[in-house]
């Protein structure tokens, strides 16, 4: 079979043209590098009305409302987590099986609940890119009554990746995890975003940026963190600012000074170049970091953690910053050194850009499909 022969159907839980987010970003990259090896086509869940037909080459299947008993009741009788039993959706289920392909790709171990399912399971091959572990972020951010169900979480992921052809990572340390489980291919997704235009910062103020939502709990900790630490950030420095951007609110807390809620930004690379970088203290990590990809890939100085970087920071040339003097005199430096933030920020880009001009994101991604 010719490569251009090859037939692969995305299985998303977000739209594409409709939802945001950093799992979306990436989804998109993994698609477009898709379709230089084979003929691509996607399946999402979706709040837009669902349709048989594709619609901007896109087939939608509605994304049902979580009714909390009933969840659980049908949790209860499958023995799975609310999670993956939430994801086994006899519509998602009908649509995989009226779409034929050489290879099912899923954005997350529970989006692979359906496939599984479906009478597809026995012809296709099965590549399962886990994003974020769920039951990572639910050992490191769930109240202790709801803790058990990361436990069931584990089980459920590890079980959908001995039944994958592929489990592809977007950490290492991820990949050693599941190999030494017993799965037998298991692959680390060296991918980073197309360089852009790079960011000019010459004129950029004392300001760093928080992106990410508020709704998921990594990112809410990390915010706590960044606004218990502004006041000795920014103090004797005239002009500083924190923008925060992305879903979500400030739950209505009182903002320190400096301290601004951008909400949802239209024009993103417009406001990059008024920044001096970019501030990441994740404390609960995994998946793929994407907005440390797409830092780079605007040249946007980084500040962030072991948990923020993971296996990309190395690669880009960012060494993490842990504890909280070392994480504030980071970003001091970026607030009152224009020029160290120019040159931080010039150098990132070209280290993204050789990357991505060699051909390694694409080749990682060809190797899923083919």
């Amino acid at each position: 079979m010719r490569m251009a022969d090859r037939t692969a159907v995305f299985l998303l839980s977000k739209d594409p043209a409709h939802d945001h987010g950093g799992d979306v970003t990436l989804s998109r990259s993994l698609v477009r590098l898709a379709r230089d090896v084979a003929s691509v086509r996607v399946v999402c869940l979706s709040r837009m009305l669902g349709s048989p037909k594709p619609q901007d080459g896109v087939i939608r299947v509605r994304k049902p409302v979580v009714t909390a008993p009933s969840l659980v009741w049908q949790s209860l009788r499958s023995r799975r987590s609310l999670i993956h039993t939430r994801f086994d959706l006899p519509e998602l289920r009908a649509v995989i099986e009226s779409s034929p392909a050489d290879v099912y790709i899923t954005d997350h171990s529970y989006m692979a609940e359906s496939y599984l399912a479906s009478d597809r399971r026995a012809a296709g091959r099965l590549v399962v890119t886990t994003g974020v572990s769920e039951a990572d972020v639910w050992r490191a951010t769930r109240q202790r009554i709801l803790k058990s169900e990361a436990r069931r979480l584990a089980r459920d992921e590890l079980r959908v990746a001995r039944s994958a052809d592929i489990v592809g990572v977007f950490d290492a340390d991820e990949a050693v995890r599941y190999r030494a489980a017993g799965v037998q291919d298991v692959r680390w997704l060296d991918v980073t975003l197309e360089p852009r235009q790079r960011l000019d910062l010459t004129n950029s103020g004392p300001r760093l940026l928080f992106m990410g939502s508020r709704d998921w709990r990594p990112n809410a900790e990390a915010l706590d963190l960044l606004l218990e630490w502004w006041p000795r950030m920014s103090v004797g420095i005239s002009g500083a600012e924190l923008t925060i951007i992305g879903p979500g609110s400030a739950g209505g807390r009182r903002l320190p000074e400096g301290v601004v809620d951008g909400g949802f930004v239209a024009d993103l690379p417009g406001l990059l170049r008024t920044c001096r970088g970019l501030v990441a203290p994740i404390v609960t990590g995994g998946g793929v970091r994407v907005k440390l990809l797409e830092a780079a890939s605007h040249g946007l100085p980084v500040v962030g953690t072991s948990a923020a970087f993971g296996s990309h920071g190395a690669v880009l040339g960012l060494a993490p910053v842990d504890g909280a003097d070392e994480f504030i005199a980071g970003c001091r430096r970026l607030l009152m050194d224009r020029r160290a933030a120019v040159a931080a920020g010039a150098e990132l880009h070209a280290r993204n850009a050789e990357r991505w001009n060699s051909g390694i994101p694409h080749r990682a991604v060809e190797e899923l499909v083919t």
